[in-house]
């Protein structure tokens, strides 16, 4: 039977308040990943409480200053998620926070439940996220990794974008975080991580793209969900992808991780049956539509 209904939340099935997208622990079912999505109109604000979760204030469209702490960060943000990376704001644990927008705009706020809170609110530069242009040919994506190990501190937050050209896959091969394991060495080889997939997708309402994910006999999960702007997928574990965008359409997606493990680690395994395609990219050129925004900034 499947588990689509279960785990694919489309645009509005899950706002609450001033969230277009509400997703806690609670409602998620899980322990740590949360995401929020707030739309602002201009000139107005939204006064917030990370309580027990560490929070990124992430511009998809639009411009905003956090407020918290006595400090006013300015994020630039940008007229939509495929034109550029973004700057953005990280909030601690039991903090408080202002959002105001003059101009209006939409913005992403994922978080994770942590007991440690010994990091500072601060800024996060536009011009120092890494942007990575992973996989070949039709398997080329593009990853702004914003809040990841060894890109940016946090306790236990992971966040990443990946934009897909239309045509193409990604989150490709199919993997998984969802149990901690060690190699025979002692090494750790995968994280115990909960995702949240948000997308958005070019072409206004007649843009869509599919998501998978599957589990196995031990641990069934069973999703392919038809996802359109505002969509989100709930990844409590199994494997994932691929992530398809339809030809024409350029595919966006938001990935919030968080889990129990204390060392901040994003560790992954394929699916043994699909790992074999990651040999066949070193034949193939990456997808010369990457990197996204590219044209505007030359």
């Amino acid at each position: 039977m499947s588990d689509t209904s279960k785990y694919h939340l489309p645009k509005g099935s899950s706002a609450d308040g001033p969230y277009d997208l509400l997703v806690t622990p609670e409602s998620a079912g899980w322990g740590y990943s949360g995401l929020r999505i707030l739309t602002l109109r201009p000139g107005e604000a939204h006064t917030l409480s990370t309580e027990d979760s560490e929070l990124l204030v992430l511009p998809l469209t639009g411009s905003c200053t956090v407020t918290t702490d006595g400090k006013a960060l300015e994020l630039e943000g940008r007229t939509d998620v495929f034109a550029s990376a973004t700057d953005f704001a990280y909030l601690p644990r039991a903090s408080e926070a202002l959002i105001s927008s003059a101009s209006g705009g939409r913005f992403a706020l994922p978080s994770a439940r942590t007991e440690r809170g010994g990091l500072p609110a601060r800024y996060g530069r536009k011009e120092d996220v890494p942007v990575e242009l992973r996989g070949a040919g039709a398997c080329s994506r593009q990853v702004n990794n914003y809040c990841l190990p060894g890109a940016f501190d946090a306790e236990q937050l992971l966040v990443c974008e990946v934009l897909t050209p239309g045509g193409n896959w990604s989150s490709y091969p199919p993997h998984k975080h969802d149990e901690a394991r060690t190699d025979d060495a002692g090494d750790p080889v995968e994280s115990e991580l909960e995702e949240i997939y948000y997308f958005e997708v070019s072409g206004g309402e007649n843009g869509f793209g599919y998501q998978r994910v599957y589990g196995t006999a031990e641990r069934p999960i069973d999703v392919l969900a038809e996802v359109r702007s505002g969509d989100t997928v709930l990844i409590p574990h199994g494997w994932h992808g691929p992530s398809i965008a339809a030809p024409g359409h350029d595919l966006y997606y938001l990935n919030v991780m968080a889990g129990p493990g204390q060392d901040r680690a994003w560790l992954i395994c394929d699916d043994p049956a699909h790992g074999w395609v990651r040999g066949t990219w070193d034949a193939q050129d990456i997808d010369d539509r990457l990197p996204f925004g590219a044209a505007e900034s030359e």
